[in-house]
C-alpha cells in the first residue's frame, strides 16, 4: 500500500471515480464505504438517466464534462460500454431559444469542444421523431451521449480494487473520528476504520455527513421527474439501446433519451420538491432505493402533453413507469469541492452530477496528491467560497429551489438572483435609494449599477445604445456617470470589497511569505500584489496596506482569500486574521476634482506631496475618522475612504455636500466596469484565475524577484520562460456590438480564444473586450473576430492601457 490512509464515503460515480484516480496516482491505501450494495448503492447514480451534455457557460464545468466523456468512453464492463456516444442535440421552438442556442454554441466553441448549429431539417434528420413544424433550429455536440452510471461505477471500482483499493458495501457511516482538530477515521455500523484523510462523496446524504465535521453544505436534494414510455410503434425493431442523439427541449424544461424502442423523459417544469437529507430513507427501508420517490403523475401532465406535440410518434405510446428521483442542487449551481476549514483531513466532493463525475474524481485526486489541481481551475467549485449568509438554511433552500426552476431558463449574465433580497446593505443604502439606485446583488450586497437621478445628465452626451442583449440591465445613465467621473468627481460605494485585517508580531513575515510583492515596507505603504498557488497560478490579486507596524489591511476578492490566509497561519499564534467587511464601509472618491472635494473637509495634507499615490493614512473627514488610501480602480485621481459602519452615512453625507456644488455625481457599477477596462485593470475570477500565471495575465509587474521566497515562486520561475497565451485587449468600433464575456474569438475560421470582460468605453468611444489569445496573436493591430450570437464582430488587438498610459491622471 502507498500514500496516506484514505476513506471515501460513498461509492457512486464520484466516489468510484476518486478511488480510481487516486489509485492511478499511486495512493492505494484507500477504502471506499457505502451504506448500500455495490455497484448500485441507491444514491442518485443508481437511477440517473445519464445524459451528458458538455455545453456550459463555465469553462471549468465543460472541461470536467469533457474529461468524463473521454474517460467513460474508454471504459467497459465485460464488453458492455459505459458510454454511448450518440451526440447531444438541443432544439429551439421559439425565436428566443434559437438566439440562445447561438450563445451556447459560442460557449462550447470557446471552450474547445466541437459543435455545430443545425437547420430545422438537419435537426429532424438527426432525430426523426421531431415534428418538423415545431423546430426552428438546433445545436449538436457530437461527443455528447449517455453515461451508464452504474456500469461506470463498477468499471472504475474494478480498476481501483486491482490496484489495492478496498471497497466495503453495507457500511453506514455513523460518525467521524477526530483528534486535535484532525480527522482520524470513521465509525460505521460495522466498526471503526482509521484514516488520515476522509472524503465525503455521499451525494444527497452529503449535508448529513458534513455536519459530523461541523461543515454546513449549501446543498439541497430535490426530486426531479423521470419517466419511461412503453414501446413506440415508430421505433419497433430497434435492437440498440440508443441510436438517436440525447435531446433537450429546454423551452419546455424537457429532455429525452433512447431506451431501445421507447424513450426516457426528464422534466424540470414541475414545482420544486426539496427533501431534507435527514429524511432520506436508509437503503433497506426504501421501496425501490433511497433516491427514488413515488412518481407524482399530476406533476407530469404538462410534460406528456408537450412531448406528444414535439414528438408526435409518442401519441401511440404511454408512460409505463416513472420516478421522482433525488439530485443535488447548490446555491450557485457549482459543485462543492475541497477541505473543511475546521477539521483537517476532511474533504468533500459533493453536488456532482454524472456529467462531471470523472472530471471531479480527477481534480480532487490531483488536489490531494499534489496539493493543487493541475488539470482544472477549481476556484468556482471550492467549498470555502461562501459568505456566512450563503450557508443559512433559509437562503440555501430558496436559492436551490430557484436554481431547479431556472435550470433550463435563458439567463442574462446580470440577471438578478431573486429572493431572499435584500440581505446585505451598506450604510449608504438609504441615500442610494433616494438617488433612485438600480441595484444588483454581489455576494449578498445590494450594489448600485446606476442612479436614476442622473438621468438629466444624459442629454447632450454621445452615449450609444448597445444591442438588445447588452442593453438589458443597462441604462444610458451608465455612460453619463462614466464620463462625469472623468470630467468632475464621482462617489462610488466600494463597501462590497472584501476587507481583511492581519495583525500580530508575525504579520509582516506572514504576508511576505504569501505575497509576490514586498509588503513589509514603511507604515502607510500600499502594495498591489498577488497570491499564488504552489503551481504558480494566480489565486488572487490583492492590495496590502501597512497601517501600523504589526497591522495590515488587505483588500481581497472573497472568502477564498480569507480561507487561504487562515490555512497558512503560523502555529505559534503570532498572526491573527479577521474579516473587517461587515463592520466597515468604503467610498471611492474619484475624478479630477476629487482633491477639491476632500481637502476642505480635513486638516491633513492631501496634496500630491501630502499623500502620494499608493499611500495610506488615518485622518478625519469632517467629524468622521477614516483610513484614506490613494488608490483608484477607475484610473482617476482619488481615494478609497474607509470608516466604521456606524459612521458611514455621516461620511457619505459629508462628501456629497462638498461634491454636489462642484458638479459631482454618485456613480454605479456599470460606470466602474467601463472605466476599469479603459485603464486595463484586471478582475480576478473573470479575467484571470487559478489556471493563469502573472506573466500570461499581464500582471508580472506585481512579482518582485528580488524579494525572499514566497508560495509559488519556484513554479512561477519555471513557467515564466514559456508564455504561450496572453490576456489581450481588443477594441470594437461598432458601438452596438458590445459583447458580454465568454464569447469565442476567431482568427479567420479558427476559434483561438475567448472573451473574459467586456464593456463600452465611454471615454475612448469604442467597445472593449479582454480575451485570452495565443501569444503570437496578441500583437497590436492584429484583426480578429468575436463570435456574438449568430454573427462575427470585427475587433482589433490594441495597446493597453487605452486611457492615460502615462498615469498622469492618477498621479496628479
Amino acid at each position: 500500500m502507498a500514500g496516506p490512509r484514505v476513506v471515501i464515503i460513498g461509492a457512486g460515480v464520484v466516489g468510484a471515480a476518486l478511488a480510481d484516480e487516486l489509485s492511478a496516482l499511486g495512493w492505494t491505501d484507500v477504502t471506499v464505504v457505502d451504506q448500500g450494495p455495490l455497484p448500485a448503492t441507491g444514491g442518485s447514480s443508481s437511477h440517473a438517466p445519464g445524459l451528458v451534455f458538455q455545453t456550459n457557460s463555465s469553462k471549468t464545468m465543460t472541461e470536467l464534462a469533457r474529461y468524463t466523456v473521454e474517460k467513460f468512453g474508454s471504459l467497459d464492463v465485460d464488453g458492455e460500454p459505459c458510454f454511448l456516444q450518440v451526440g447531444g442535440l438541443e432544439v429551439a421552438t421559439t425565436p428566443e431559444r434559437l438566439t440562445e442556442l447561438h450563445r451556447r454554441h459560442g460557449w462550447i466553441t470557446a471552450w474547445g469542444v466541437e459543435a455545430r448549429l443545425l437547420t430545422p431539417a438537419e435537426c429532424v434528420a438527426q432525430h426523426p421523431l421531431l415534428d418538423p413544424d415545431r423546430v426552428l433550429g438546433g445545436l449538436l455536440v457530437p461527443t455528447d451521449g449517455i453515461a451508464k452510471a452504474v456500469l461506470a461505477v463498477e468499471a472504475q471500482l474494478r480498476r481501483a480494487t486491482a490496484r489495492g483499493v478496498r471497497c466495503l458495501a453495507r457500511h453506514e457511516v455513523l460518525d467521524l473520528l477526530r483528534e486535535d482538530g484532525r480527522v482520524t477515521g470513521v465509525r460505521t455500523d460495522r466498526g471503526e476504520i482509521p484514516a488520515d484523510i476522509v472524503v465525503c462523496c455521499a451525494g444527497i446524504w452529503g449535508p448529513r455527513i458534513a455536519r459530523m465535521a461541523g461543515l454546513d453544505l449549501p446543498l439541497t436534494p430535490l426530486a426531479h421527474q423521470l419517466a419511461w414510455t412503453g414501446p413506440i410503434p415508430a421505433l419497433a425493431g430497434q435492437k440498440e439501446e440508443a441510436v438517436r442523439p440525447i435531446l433537450r427541449h429546454q423551452d419546455a424544461d424537457l429532455y429525452y433519451r433512447d431506451r431501445f424502442d421507447g424513450l426516457g423523459i426528464g422534466f424540470y417544469g414541475h414545482r420544486p420538491m426539496p427533501v431534507p437529507a435527514d429524511d432520506i430513507l436508509p437503503f433497506d427501508d426504501a421501496a425501490t432505493m433511497p433516491s427514488v420517490l413515488k412518481f407524482t403523475e399530476d406533476d407530469f401532465t404538462d410534460a406528456w402533453t408537450e412531448t406528444t406535440s414535439l414528438l408526435p410518434a409518442t401519441k401511440d405510446a404511454a408512460i409505463e413507469e416513472g420516478v421522482n428521483g433525488l439530485f443535488s442542487f447548490t446555491t450557485d449551481n457549482f459543485p462543492l469541492l475541497g477541505e473543511s476549514p475546521d477539521l483537517k483531513g476532511f474533504w468533500v466532493a459533493e453536488a456532482v452530477w454524472v456529467t462531471h463525475s470523472a472530471g471531479v474524481g480527477r481534480a480532487v485526486a490531483e488536489w490531494l496528491v499534489d496539493g493543487h489541481c493541475s488539470s482544472f481551475d477549481l476556484h468556482e467549485c471550492d467549498v470555502n467560497r461562501f459568505e456566512p449568509h450563503q450557508l443559512a438554511p433559509e437562503y440555501v433552500l430558496a436559492r436551490d429551489c430557484r436554481n431547479f426552476v431556472e435550470v433550463y431558463d435563458i439567463l442574462h449574465p446580470l440577471q438578478p438572483s431573486g429572493d431572499p433580497r435584500p440581505i446585505r446593505t451598506s450604510p449608504f443604502h438609504p441615500r442610494q435609494q433616494a438617488h433612485g439606485a438600480f441595484f444588483l446583488e454581489a455576494n449578498g450586497w445590494e450594489r448600485p449599477h446606476w442612479y436614476e437621478t442622473n438621468s438629466r445628465l444624459v442629454e447632450g452626451r454621445d452615449i450609444p445604445t448597445p444591442n438588445d442583449w447588452a442593453a438589458r440591465y443597462w441604462s444610458p445613465i451608465v455612460g453619463a456617470e462614466a464620463q462625469l467621473t472623468r470630467e468632475t468627481v464621482a462617489m462610488y460605494d466600494m463597501t462590497a470589497l472584501k476587507r481583511l485585517e492581519v495583525t500580530g508580531p508575525g504579520a509582516a513575515a506572514f504576508l511576505e511569505r504569501l505575497c509576490t510583492g514586498k509588503v513589509a515596507k514603511s507604515v502607510g505603504s500600499v502594495t498591489y500584489t498577488l497570491l499564488l498557488g504552489h503551481d504558480g497560478g494566480i489565486r488572487s490579486d490583492i492590495t496590502v496596506a501597512r497601517l501600523a507596524h504589526d497591522r495590515f489591511q488587505v483588500g481581497a476578492n472573497g472568502n477564498l482569500d480569507l480561507d487561504w490566509f487562515r490555512r497558512h497561519l503560523p502555529a505559534d499564534g503570532t498572526v491573527q486574521v479577521r474579516d473587517l467587511t461587515p463592520g466597515t464601509c468604503c467610498v471611492g472618491l474619484w475624478g479630477p476634482l476629487a482633491r477639491e472635494v476632500l481637502q476642505p473637509l480635513t486638516d491633513d495634507d492631501f496634496t500630491d506631496d501630502g499623500l502620494k499615490y499608493f499611500r495610506a493614512k488615518h485622518t478625519y473627514v469632517g467629524s468622521v475618522p477614516v483610513t484614506a488610501m490613494r488608490l483608484s480602480y477607475v484610473g482617476e485621481l482619488g481615494w478609497e475612504l474607509y470608516t466604521t459602519a456606524d459612521q458611514g452615512l455621516k461620511l457619505w453625507d459629508t462628501l456629497w455636500r462638498a461634491a454636489e456644488p462642484l458638479g459631482g455625481v454618485v456613480a454605479g457599477r456599470g460606470a466602474f466596469n467601463s472605466l476599469r477596462l479603459e485603464k486595463g485593470y484586471r478582475s480576478f475570477g473573470t479575467d484571470m484565475t487559478y489556471e493563469h500565471d502573472p506573466y500570461e495575465a499581464g500582471v508580472g509587474f506585481a512579482v518582485k524577484p528580488d524579494k525572499g521566497d514566497f508560495i509559488g515562486r519556484a513554479a512561477l520561475e519555471r513557467r515564466r520562460a514559456d508564455v504561450r497565451r496572453r490576456l489581450t485587449c481588443l477594441t470594437i468600433d461598432d458601438p452596438r456590438s458590445v459583447v458580454m464575456g465568454k464569447e469565442p474569438v476567431y482568427d479567420g475560421p479558427r476559434a483561438v480564444g475567448y472573451v473574459t470582460s467586456a464593456a463600452y468605453g465611454y471615454t475612448i468611444g469604442k467597445g472593449i473586450a479582454y480575451a485570452w489569445l495565443p501569444a503570437e496573436l496578441a500583437v497590436p493591430g492584429t484583426a480578429l473576430d468575436i463570435g456574438y450570437f449568430d454573427r462575427r464582430v470585427p475587433a482589433v488587438v490594441a495597446e493597453e492601457p487605452l486611457f492615460d498610459p502615462a498615469m498622469s491622471r492618477l498621479r496628479g
